[in-house]
Protein backbone atom coordinates (compact mmCIF):
# COMPACT_ATOMS: atom_id res chain seq x y z
CA UNK A 1 0.00 0.00 0.00
CA UNK A 2 1.09 3.57 -0.27
CA UNK A 3 1.40 5.54 2.91
CA UNK A 4 -1.17 8.40 2.55
CA UNK A 5 -1.98 10.89 0.59
CA UNK A 6 0.15 13.37 1.74
CA UNK A 7 3.18 11.38 0.65
CA UNK A 8 2.29 11.62 -2.92
CA UNK A 9 4.05 14.56 -3.62
CA UNK A 10 4.82 17.18 -6.58
CA UNK A 11 6.61 19.98 -6.91
CA UNK A 12 6.08 22.14 -9.92
CA UNK A 13 5.88 25.93 -11.20
CA UNK A 14 4.72 27.90 -11.98
CA UNK A 15 2.28 27.11 -9.20
CA UNK A 16 4.76 26.20 -6.95
CA UNK A 17 3.26 23.77 -4.69
CA UNK A 18 3.27 20.05 -3.94
CA UNK A 19 -0.09 18.16 -5.94
CA UNK A 20 -1.67 14.68 -5.14
CA UNK A 21 -1.47 11.78 -8.20
CA UNK A 22 -5.21 11.44 -9.81
CA UNK A 23 -7.71 10.10 -7.19
CA UNK A 24 -5.70 11.47 -4.19
CA UNK A 25 -7.12 14.80 -2.06
CA UNK A 26 -4.04 16.14 -1.67
CA UNK A 27 -3.96 19.73 0.03
CA UNK A 28 -0.97 22.29 -1.20
CA UNK A 29 1.78 21.55 1.84
CA UNK A 30 4.11 24.43 1.73
CA UNK A 31 5.06 26.74 -1.11
CA UNK A 32 8.33 26.47 -2.28
CA UNK A 33 11.03 28.75 -4.75
CA UNK A 34 12.82 26.91 -6.98
CA UNK A 35 16.19 28.44 -6.97
CA UNK A 36 17.55 29.79 -9.88
CA UNK A 37 21.26 30.21 -9.12
CA UNK A 38 22.71 31.58 -11.47
CA UNK A 39 20.26 30.19 -14.49
CA UNK A 40 17.67 31.80 -15.62
CA UNK A 41 14.07 30.49 -14.61
CA UNK A 42 13.34 30.01 -17.80
CA UNK A 43 16.32 27.58 -18.67
CA UNK A 44 15.57 25.79 -15.50
CA UNK A 45 12.18 24.96 -16.31
CA UNK A 46 12.90 24.46 -19.90
CA UNK A 47 15.40 21.11 -18.97
CA UNK A 48 12.94 19.98 -16.10
CA UNK A 49 9.71 20.02 -18.45
CA UNK A 50 11.54 18.96 -21.65
CA UNK A 51 12.89 15.70 -19.90
CA UNK A 52 9.57 14.70 -17.63
CA UNK A 53 8.01 15.15 -21.11
CA UNK A 54 10.82 12.28 -22.55
CA UNK A 55 10.60 10.12 -19.61
CA UNK A 56 6.89 9.94 -19.48
CA UNK A 57 6.82 9.48 -23.33
CA UNK A 58 9.43 6.45 -22.77
CA UNK A 59 7.11 4.76 -20.02
CA UNK A 60 4.31 5.00 -22.95
CA UNK A 61 6.67 3.31 -24.97
CA UNK A 62 7.58 0.92 -22.73
CA UNK A 63 11.04 1.60 -22.56
CA UNK A 64 13.88 -0.22 -21.05
CA UNK A 65 13.79 2.36 -17.97
CA UNK A 66 10.14 1.44 -17.47
CA UNK A 67 11.07 -2.27 -16.84
CA UNK A 68 9.70 -3.10 -12.98
CA UNK A 69 10.69 -5.48 -11.09
CA UNK A 70 10.19 -8.88 -12.02
CA UNK A 71 8.74 -11.56 -9.28
CA UNK A 72 12.00 -13.27 -9.65
CA UNK A 73 14.11 -9.91 -8.41
CA UNK A 74 12.07 -9.91 -5.58
CA UNK A 75 13.28 -12.72 -4.43
CA UNK A 76 16.95 -12.02 -3.80
CA UNK A 77 16.57 -7.67 -3.84
CA UNK A 78 19.64 -7.13 -2.27
CA UNK A 79 21.68 -9.47 -4.68
CA UNK A 80 19.90 -7.71 -7.84
CA UNK A 81 20.30 -4.07 -6.25
CA UNK A 82 24.10 -4.75 -5.53
CA UNK A 83 26.56 -6.87 -7.26
CA UNK A 84 29.52 -5.58 -5.71
CA UNK A 85 28.65 -5.78 -2.03
CA UNK A 86 28.10 -2.10 -1.40
CA UNK A 87 25.51 -2.32 0.31
CA UNK A 88 24.81 -3.48 4.54
CA UNK A 89 24.00 -7.15 4.39
CA UNK A 90 20.45 -6.35 5.80
CA UNK A 91 18.48 -2.79 4.90
CA UNK A 92 15.80 -3.80 6.89
CA UNK A 93 14.23 -0.73 8.76
CA UNK A 94 16.68 1.74 7.21
CA UNK A 95 15.32 4.66 5.06
CA UNK A 96 16.59 4.65 1.87
CA UNK A 97 15.90 7.67 -0.90
CA UNK A 98 15.82 6.35 -4.78
CA UNK A 99 16.52 9.74 -6.20
CA UNK A 100 15.57 10.24 -10.15
CA UNK A 101 14.96 6.61 -9.49
CA UNK A 102 11.31 6.26 -10.56
CA UNK A 103 10.13 3.26 -12.90
CA UNK A 104 9.16 0.39 -10.19
CA UNK A 105 12.33 -1.49 -9.77
CA UNK A 106 14.91 0.13 -7.24
CA UNK A 107 11.98 0.89 -5.09
CA UNK A 108 10.43 -2.59 -5.19
CA UNK A 109 13.44 -4.22 -4.58
CA UNK A 110 14.47 -2.08 -1.48
CA UNK A 111 10.98 -2.10 -0.49
CA UNK A 112 10.94 -6.14 -0.53
CA UNK A 113 14.30 -5.78 1.34
CA UNK A 114 12.88 -4.56 4.01
CA UNK A 115 13.57 -0.60 4.04
CA UNK A 116 11.44 2.08 4.60
CA UNK A 117 11.46 4.34 0.59
CA UNK A 118 10.76 7.42 -0.57
CA UNK A 119 10.97 8.07 -4.30
CA UNK A 120 12.10 11.19 -6.13
CA UNK A 121 11.37 11.64 -9.90
CA UNK A 122 10.42 14.16 -12.20
CA UNK A 123 8.02 12.42 -14.51
CA UNK A 124 5.04 11.40 -13.18
CA UNK A 125 4.64 8.35 -15.59
CA UNK A 126 7.61 6.93 -13.93
CA UNK A 127 6.60 7.41 -10.59
CA UNK A 128 3.21 5.58 -11.27
CA UNK A 129 4.84 2.79 -12.27
CA UNK A 130 6.22 3.02 -8.54
CA UNK A 131 2.76 3.37 -7.18
CA UNK A 132 1.15 0.55 -8.93
CA UNK A 133 3.82 -1.98 -8.25
CA UNK A 134 3.65 -0.95 -4.76
CA UNK A 135 -0.23 -1.28 -4.60
CA UNK A 136 0.23 -4.48 -6.15
CA UNK A 137 2.63 -5.88 -4.07
CA UNK A 138 1.79 -4.52 -0.70
CA UNK A 139 4.31 -2.87 -0.30
CA UNK A 140 4.94 0.74 1.44
CA UNK A 141 6.49 3.94 -0.63
CA UNK A 142 6.52 7.69 -0.27
CA UNK A 143 6.03 9.43 -4.01
CA UNK A 144 7.65 12.82 -4.37
CA UNK A 145 7.91 14.41 -7.90
CA UNK A 146 10.64 16.86 -7.91
CA UNK A 147 14.07 17.49 -9.27
CA UNK A 148 16.99 15.76 -8.10
CA UNK A 149 19.02 19.57 -7.57
CA UNK A 150 16.21 20.88 -5.16
CA UNK A 151 14.54 19.17 -2.17
CA UNK A 152 13.45 21.45 0.13
CA UNK A 153 10.39 19.27 1.27
CA UNK A 154 13.25 16.69 2.27
CA UNK A 155 14.70 16.94 5.93
CA UNK A 156 17.91 17.31 6.69
CA UNK A 157 20.14 14.06 7.75
CA UNK A 158 16.96 11.74 7.25
CA UNK A 159 18.14 8.96 4.62
CA UNK A 160 21.08 5.63 5.80
CA UNK A 161 21.41 5.50 2.15
CA UNK A 162 20.73 7.26 -0.65
CA UNK A 163 20.74 5.44 -4.36
CA UNK A 164 20.95 6.83 -7.54
CA UNK A 165 20.56 5.58 -11.40
CA UNK A 166 21.65 7.01 -14.33
CA UNK A 167 20.47 10.52 -13.96
CA UNK A 168 22.90 13.28 -13.17
CA UNK A 169 23.48 14.05 -17.18
CA UNK A 170 19.85 15.57 -17.11
CA UNK A 171 20.93 18.41 -14.67
CA UNK A 172 23.44 21.02 -16.06
CA UNK A 173 25.21 21.33 -12.57
CA UNK A 174 26.12 18.46 -10.50
CA UNK A 175 26.83 20.53 -7.33
CA UNK A 176 23.51 21.44 -6.39
CA UNK A 177 22.79 17.53 -6.71
CA UNK A 178 25.47 16.66 -4.33
CA UNK A 179 25.08 19.14 -1.58
CA UNK A 180 21.39 17.73 -1.66
CA UNK A 181 22.71 14.31 -1.23
CA UNK A 182 25.00 15.18 1.32
CA UNK A 183 22.41 17.58 3.28
CA UNK A 184 19.52 14.73 3.50
CA UNK A 185 21.85 11.50 4.11
CA UNK A 186 22.57 10.59 8.10
CA UNK A 187 26.20 11.32 9.21
CA UNK A 188 28.60 8.49 7.41
CA UNK A 189 25.34 7.82 5.48
CA UNK A 190 25.90 6.02 1.72
CA UNK A 191 25.35 7.45 -1.48
CA UNK A 192 25.19 4.94 -4.46
CA UNK A 193 25.10 6.63 -7.95
CA UNK A 194 25.79 5.57 -11.49
CA UNK A 195 26.69 8.31 -14.39
CA UNK A 196 27.06 8.81 -17.89
CA UNK A 197 30.29 8.28 -18.97
CA UNK A 198 32.15 12.00 -20.04
CA UNK A 199 34.08 9.95 -22.81
CA UNK A 200 30.46 8.00 -23.59
CA UNK A 201 29.05 10.98 -24.21
CA UNK A 202 31.79 12.62 -26.65
CA UNK A 203 31.07 9.48 -29.38
CA UNK A 204 29.02 11.36 -32.34
CA UNK A 205 29.07 9.05 -35.10
CA UNK A 206 30.30 5.14 -36.27
CA UNK A 207 32.33 5.01 -39.46
CA UNK A 208 31.98 3.09 -42.61
CA UNK A 209 35.29 0.49 -41.10
CA UNK A 210 33.15 0.75 -37.46
CA UNK A 211 35.44 3.35 -35.75
CA UNK A 212 33.59 5.21 -32.76
CA UNK A 213 34.36 8.80 -33.37
CA UNK A 214 34.88 11.53 -30.40
CA UNK A 215 33.01 14.38 -32.22
CA UNK A 216 32.06 16.72 -29.22
CA UNK A 217 34.23 18.59 -27.08
CA UNK A 218 35.29 17.75 -23.93
CA UNK A 219 34.29 20.92 -22.69
CA UNK A 220 31.49 21.27 -24.30
CA UNK A 221 29.01 23.53 -22.34
CA UNK A 222 24.83 23.58 -22.72
CA UNK A 223 22.90 20.73 -24.07
CA UNK A 224 24.57 18.12 -25.95
CA UNK A 225 24.02 18.57 -29.53
CA UNK A 226 21.86 15.99 -31.67
CA UNK A 227 23.96 13.23 -33.18
CA UNK A 228 23.95 10.29 -35.43
CA UNK A 229 25.42 7.43 -32.88
CA UNK A 230 22.49 7.47 -30.09
CA UNK A 231 23.16 4.13 -28.26
CA UNK A 232 23.63 6.13 -24.92
CA UNK A 233 21.26 9.07 -25.60
CA UNK A 234 17.13 8.98 -24.91
CA UNK A 235 15.02 10.73 -27.25
CA UNK A 236 13.90 14.21 -26.58
CA UNK A 237 15.94 14.79 -23.46
CA UNK A 238 18.25 17.28 -22.52
CA UNK A 239 21.40 15.73 -21.66
CA UNK A 240 24.62 17.43 -20.37
CA UNK A 241 27.99 16.26 -20.58
CA UNK A 242 29.98 16.34 -16.77
CA UNK A 243 33.71 15.88 -16.92
CA UNK A 244 35.65 13.71 -14.48
CA UNK A 245 36.47 16.66 -12.30
CA UNK A 246 32.76 17.44 -12.25
CA UNK A 247 31.62 13.92 -11.27
CA UNK A 248 34.25 13.30 -8.90
CA UNK A 249 35.37 16.79 -7.48
CA UNK A 250 31.45 18.06 -6.96
CA UNK A 251 30.91 15.12 -4.68
CA UNK A 252 34.17 15.85 -2.49
CA UNK A 253 33.38 19.53 -2.48
CA UNK A 254 30.00 18.48 -1.25
CA UNK A 255 31.34 16.44 1.64
CA UNK A 256 30.95 13.15 -0.09
CA UNK A 257 33.90 10.67 0.84
CA UNK A 258 34.24 8.27 -2.54
CA UNK A 259 34.70 4.61 -0.79
CA UNK A 260 34.35 2.64 -4.16
CA UNK A 261 34.42 2.92 -8.23
CA UNK A 262 33.70 1.13 -11.23
CA UNK A 263 32.79 1.17 -14.74
CA UNK A 264 30.18 -1.23 -14.92
CA UNK A 265 30.64 -3.26 -18.28
CA UNK A 266 28.28 -3.14 -21.13
CA UNK A 267 30.39 -4.49 -23.87
CA UNK A 268 29.70 -8.15 -26.04
CA UNK A 269 32.30 -9.52 -28.40
CA UNK A 270 29.73 -11.04 -30.69
CA UNK A 271 27.71 -7.94 -30.72
CA UNK A 272 27.16 -6.72 -34.60
CA UNK A 273 28.19 -2.87 -34.88
CA UNK A 274 25.53 -0.38 -34.14
CA UNK A 275 24.60 -2.49 -31.27
CA UNK A 276 25.12 -0.60 -28.02
CA UNK A 277 26.60 -3.63 -26.54
CA UNK A 278 29.30 -3.39 -29.36
CA UNK A 279 30.02 0.41 -28.69
CA UNK A 280 30.41 -1.09 -25.12
CA UNK A 281 34.31 -3.47 -26.18
CA UNK A 282 35.37 0.35 -26.66
CA UNK A 283 34.44 2.80 -24.63
CA UNK A 284 32.69 2.01 -20.82
CA UNK A 285 29.35 4.26 -21.35
CA UNK A 286 28.92 4.38 -16.87
CA UNK A 287 30.90 4.80 -14.06
CA UNK A 288 29.59 3.85 -10.44
CA UNK A 289 30.30 5.15 -7.31
CA UNK A 290 30.39 4.85 -3.71
CA UNK A 291 30.32 7.47 -1.25
CA UNK A 292 30.35 8.07 2.11
CA UNK A 293 28.85 11.65 3.73
CA UNK A 294 31.75 12.87 6.10
CA UNK A 295 30.19 13.93 9.42
CA UNK A 296 30.60 17.09 8.78
CA UNK A 297 29.37 18.53 5.89
CA UNK A 298 28.29 22.82 5.31
CA UNK A 299 24.10 22.68 4.96
CA UNK A 300 22.03 25.70 5.35
CA UNK A 301 21.39 24.84 8.61
CA UNK A 302 24.43 23.59 9.45
CA UNK A 303 27.89 26.59 8.59
CA UNK A 304 30.42 24.35 9.33
CA UNK A 305 32.56 23.23 6.31
CA UNK A 306 34.70 20.08 5.36
CA UNK A 307 38.37 20.76 5.78
CA UNK A 308 40.68 19.15 2.64
CA UNK A 309 44.58 20.30 2.73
Amino acid sequence: MIDSAENLLRLRRPERIFRGYPNYDVKPIKIYEIPTSDQSSHTIMDYRTRNRAAYDRLVREGAVFAKVATDEECQRPLAILDSRGWLPKSVVGLKVLCLAAGGGWQSILYATAGAEVTVVDLSPEMLALDQREAKRRGLSLKLIEASMDDLPMLGDGQFDIVHQPVSTCYVPQLLPVFQEVARVLKPTGHYISQHKSPVSLQISHRTNKNEYVIGLDYYHEGPLPAVEDTSYREAGAVEYLHRYEEILGNMCQAGLVIEAFSEPKRANTEAKPGDYRHRGNFIAPYLRIKARRSEQVQTPNNKSQLWTP
